[in-house]
């Protein structure tokens, strides 16, 4: 996964002042409604934006969305003013769906266990893992030990050496859903260690890196749903506490 932060909360607030300006809402929304063939055009460079963010990571660029969804870059501009406009809609989205996947599993599963492999495989399944904000996710390469439960987060970029580190969580004004979905998630993971069936160390950070990781991108469907469910078993594995 390639989730780059670029400059996230800035770059985000200028888009937004570039959309109040040209009569739409900070998150690229009209305020009225769109002519058919518009409406189709979103349609398209929203599923463009995800199947490219998915694979490239929110660092690749809007001419590879506008080319994905065959449409030129200043119909893409016209409709989110800024890259961060888009990126942001388009992580919300994911965001929103992840949450609505865990309060699925938490009201549908009576076992601690099910609920929560219930919600990695469907999460997985759907890729949005891929497609997390930077917030949320982050990779690091300095170690970092000591912290409170509440202030662990896994963050994502890219580094030489590739390890990973729980860093302190970082605290934004609009946080697109992100601690509804870090809310929810910790439910389920609570209730899988109160029930011994979770390792002890294992955290809400352990659990949407396992998201993340276990949704490859590659160009075979069959290929990457064989692969997915592979890794997302033997991570799963990880997860579960052992009789000592």
């Amino acid at each position: 996964m390639h989730v780059q932060d670029s400059r996230w909360s800035s770059a985000v607030a200028s888009g937004a002042t570039m959309s109040a300006a040209s009569g739409g809402r900070p998150d690229g929304t009209r305020t009225t409604p769109l002519r058919v063939d518009a409406q189709r055009n979103l349609e398209h460079v929203l599923r463009a934006a995800r199947e490219v963010f998915g694979e490239l990571g929110y660092g690749a660029p809007m001419e590879d969305v506008a080319r994905r969804a065959r449409v030129g870059v200043g119909t893409v501009y016209r409709r989110f003013p800024s890259k961060d406009v888009l990126v942001r809609r388009i992580a919300e989205e994911e965001t929103s769906r992840l949450t609505e996947q865990a309060r699925a599993a938490l009201g549908q599963e009576d076992e601690p266990w099910s609920a929560l492999s219930r919600f990695l495989r469907t999460s997985v399944a759907s890729g949005a893992g891929r497609l997390l904000p930077p917030q949320v996710l982050r990779v690091g390469v300095a170690e970092e030990r000591g912290l409170p439960e509440h202030a662990r987060l896994p963050q994502q970029r890219t580094q030489p050496a590739g390890e990973l580190r729980l860093v302190p969580e970082e605290r934004v004004e609009d946080d697109g859903g992100a601690t509804e979905l870090l809310d929810v998630v910790g439910q389920l993971v609570e209730r899988a260690r109160a029930a011994g069936e979770l390792r002890p160390d294992v955290s809400v950070s352990d659990v949407l890196l396992v998201i993340a990781t276990a949704a490859p991108s590659l160009p075979d469907a069959a290929q990457q749903a064989a692969a997915s469910a592979r890794l997302l078993d033997i991570l799963l594995e990880g997860l579960r506490s052992r009789p000592s």
